[in-house]
């Protein structure tokens, strides 16, 4: 158990200081926007799909964005662009993410000019119509395989992703290299692995199941982070510097600082932000040490200038966020996902965010019963039923998503550290 804190602790604090070029307002989903995410398995196990949607609700909780999921196992490009009408402009889609390739060439049995041709003509059709219809289309190369990170750079399927990107952005469309940016993620994933000893393969981490192909949770972190950072979304948060020895405000962006207070060593203040961090579960935050989501995605730092030396805890909302030292929290510490206790989300954002994964998952689970129903009981009248039903039922869902997302104000403690 100490072990794991220590973990959690040096994975999640982070003293950062720079300051990031990506702002807000270059995020590519906008209020209104009904986005479509288009694929095959990876994207049908409607995984990266819901980490990007749960970063949106959160970080963006004034933009009003819905989601739909139109993965389908065993697609190709071409199958893709068949099913358009059905599957993305009849949900009257303003933004299509697209994500083929490894079926397209048969996961590389049929890696050759003639499959390369139909991905790309199929892309050329799928970009063309999406303009036709005013849809903002972001082209994604294909996830990586478990080939070797070091040899898979000029491999038949980047080479091939890099024409379909290029195609894409010629004629108007836009691109996301996702296959680069999880190679890097494979290869410290392959860093940390060499220090694994040969007798415990079994403690090694991957993005992979055991085929190779298809991804498990980390991949699909991967995945998502990289459609994230190809959508422009911000690394930052918010971030408050308050001044101890004078109880003032010095510095906020990104939320509201008021009734700072301070009786001897205890500081006291109330911080209402725009948008809230992305968590998604305390173990979850393990995958951080491949997928650098709080360095880039999730920077919600809190400074204090002038303390006192020594060690203070953190808390929000009577909930403990953790302890740092007084060097830390003049520096800035990234609290986003820090927690006092490993088995327990830390601030009340931490605990917002969890709440909004389970009804993430309810909305998805209930578009599953109804595709599953459209696709296997067609002649069965409960079909009809279901449908009916599922339209009104998803709308509450999103309603409670947005109201678990909603910032609110924390009252924040910093005091001395308990000894």
């Amino acid at each position: 158990m100490k072990l794991l804190q220590v973990c959690c602790f040096a994975l999640l604090v982070a003293s950062l200081t720079a300051s990031p070029s990506v702002r807000a307002e270059d995020f590519a989903l906008r209020n209104g926007d009904t986005v479509v995410f288009l694929g095959d398995s990876l994207t049908a196990a409607r995984t990266y799909g819901k980490f990007i949607e749960n970063y949106t609700l959160l970080r963006f909780p004034n933009r009003k964005v819905r989601f739909i999921n139109s993965g389908f196992g065993g697609d190709t490009a071409e199958a893709g662009l068949k099913r358009l009408e059905r599957d993305v402009f009849a949900h009257k889609a303003t933004v299509l993410t697209v994500a083929f390739g490894t079926n397209d060439i048969g996961w590389g049995v049929y890696a050759d000019e003639e499959h390369k041709r139909k991905y790309l003509d199929a892309v050329r059709g799928i970009v063309t119509a999406c303009r036709e219809r005013g849809v903002r289309v972001y082209l994604c190369s294909a996830a990586v395989t478990a080939a070797d990170p070091g040899k898979s750079e000029d491999s038949f399927l980047q080479k091939m992703c890099d024409e379909g990107m290029a195609l894409s952005k010629s004629l108007g469309g836009e691109a996301i290299d996702v296959q680069r940016s999880m190679r890097e993620i494979q290869k410290r994933v392959a860093t940390w692995n060499e220090k694994v000893p040969a007798k415990d393969d079994s403690k090694k981490d991957s993005l992979h199941v055991a085929d190779g192909v298809h991804l498990n949770d980390l991949g699909q972190l991967a995945m998502a982070f990289a459609i994230l950072k190809g959508l422009g979304a911000p690394a930052d948060v918010s971030t408050a510097t308050i001044d101890f020895a004078e109880s003032k405000l010095l510095a906020a962006n990104g939320c509201e600082v008021t009734q700072i207070t301070r009786e001897g060593e205890r500081l006291q203040f109330t911080r209402l932000d725009a948008g809230l961090p992305f968590n998604h579960g305390i173990f979850f935050a393990l995958h951080y040490r491949f997928v650098p989501v709080p360095s880039e995605l999730n920077r919600y730092l809190l400074s204090v200038k002038n303390l006192p030396v020594g060690k203070y805890d953190v808390s929000a909302d009577d909930r403990a966020v953790g302890s740092f030292t007084a060097a830390q929290l003049s520096e800035g510490v990234n609290i986003a996902s820090t927690t006092a206790n490993a088995w327990q989300p830390g601030g009340p954002w931490n605990a917002q965010a969890d709440a909004l994964v389970h009804l993430t998952n309810a909305r998805s689970e209930l578009a599953v019963a109804n595709l599953l129903g459209r696709l296997h009981l067609t002649t069965n009248p409960l079909i009809e039923e279901l449908a009916a039903t599922t339209q009104p039922t998803n709308e509450r869902l999103e309603e409670l998503q947005r109201l678990v997302a909603r910032p609110r104000p924390y009252r924040f403690v910093v005091q001395p550290a308990k000894k």
